[in-house]
């Protein structure tokens, strides 16, 4: 997967450490557990063509988190791009 730049991206993470650098999104939102006013952040990955071939093939996407503690997560399909 690359990195995408998520519309409205407020800030980048990991590039003074060293990595390429994640753009996100801060949000809030309305959680059925935490309730009203949750933050959360946005980021958008693209697959390369062999990884969306292999995933229209049945092949699953895997989040990998660095630590020993799973924050929560949600993981969604964004919006299609404006065709030009």
């Amino acid at each position: 997967m690359q990195t995408g730049r998520v519309e409205g991206f407020t800030r980048v993470l990991g590039k003074s450490q060293g990595y390429l650098g994640l753009p996100l999104r801060d949000e809030v939102i309305e959680c059925a557990v935490s309730g009203a006013g949750t933050p959360c952040m946005v980021a958008a990955w693209h697959p390369t063509p062999d990884e969306l071939a292999a995933l229209n093939r049945g092949a699953a996407v895997h989040v990998r988190i660095h630590g020993t503690a799973h924050p929560p997560i949600m993981l969604g399909v964004g919006p299609e791009p404006d065709q030009v």
